[in-house]
């Protein structure tokens, strides 16, 4: 793809996983560049960052994978469960790639899904993590549990219904989303990307939607990503309490990026909710776009993270 001029990619063999990942060319000890870890987030691949990658590609040694059950990575069956699809294992595949690309300490940001991979990996590799930056999203016990929104919860049921339908017993959600139909995955897939106060399928180049489809339009993909929604309402939800029962919090400086137009930032307060789960310094702000910033606003977010990272 000529998105990812100055990148290579292959896939790393960790954590009992194939993960695939795209990464800046020049190695990490031939340029005076800090490492910087970016993560998807459902229902894409790596492919979402192409256009920040190329505002950014001169400041940072950038790694971009495609998560386990996404992408071009693993999509094995889920465990009975769902530990595989655990946030938890998932920020292990992360940190896995990153060692083997020779990034001991990098700064991390992650949208929507990648974003509670990386405040899960923020919290069990802390000494890994600069800062952290994430994506439309408030903390996954806050959201399931309903604290601090704005409207009643039946508003969140209704704007995030796919949360509470994914997590259902395989294989009827699967079903239900296309596995054994083609065109109605595709359906279902631009329903997602132009949903969530993105306007459409307008912001997203001909050739990204058609590796989204590529990659998320057959029956694997479409369970391994309902299993990370299994995994993110059951062991996931047992992983925050315990880590809040023990007071972990994030160690480090934060960033936080939403949509205007999108769910959380009409139905929560992103701001409060994460500086409860962060000891370091919280900032962050609105942009005017949906869920799908990266790809609306890609000026917009590379600038924010260059001045955060820098």
């Amino acid at each position: 793809m000529t998105w990812f001029d100055g990148f290579e990619s292959r896939s790393f063999e960790v954590n009992g996983a194939s993960i695939h990942a795209r990464f800046s060319k020049v190695a990490l000890g031939d340029a005076p560049r800090p490492a910087l870890l970016l993560i998807h987030g459902f229902p894409q691949s790596h492919v979402m960052w192409h256009r920040v990658a190329q505002r950014l590609g001169e400041h940072f040694f950038l790694v971009m994978p495609d998560l386990r059950g996404y992408g071009d990575s693993s999509k094995t069956p889920g465990l009975p469960d769902h530990s595989n699809y655990s946030k938890r294992n998932m920020a292990h595949d992360m940190v896995a790639v990153m060692s083997a690309l020779g990034a001991d300490r990098f700064f991390l940001c992650g949208h929507d899904r990648g974003g509670r991979v990386a405040h899960r990996l923020a919290l069990d590799h802390a000494a890994r993590v600069s800062k952290l930056c994430v994506i439309d999203i408030a903390p996954t016990l806050d959201m399931y549990e309903g604290r601090g929104m704005t409207e009643p919860y039946m508003a969140f049921a209704q704007a995030y219904y796919h949360w509470f339908h994914m997590l259902q017993p395989a294989p009827l959600p699967e079903i239900m989303m296309g596995a054994n139909h083609l065109e109605t995955a595709k359906a279902y897939l631009h329903a997602k990307l132009g949903g969530w106060g993105s306007s459409g399928l307008g912001y997203i180049e001909p050739a990204a939607l058609a590796e989204y489809e590529r990659c998320f339009c057959n029956a694997e993909a479409l369970h391994t990503a309902c299993e990370d929604y299994r995994a993110s309402a059951r062991i996931d939800l047992e992983h925050d309490r315990e880590s809040r029962a023990h007071g972990l919090k994030v160690g480090c400086d934060m960033l936080l990026l939403w949509g205007e137009r999108g769910v959380v930032h009409r139905l929560f307060n992103p701001m409060a909710l994460w500086q409860e789960q962060c000891s370091g310094i919280v900032a962050g702000h609105t942009l005017p776009a949906g869920h799908f910033i990266p790809e609306e606003q890609p000026q917009a977010v590379a600038q924010a993270l260059l001045e955060f990272f820098a």
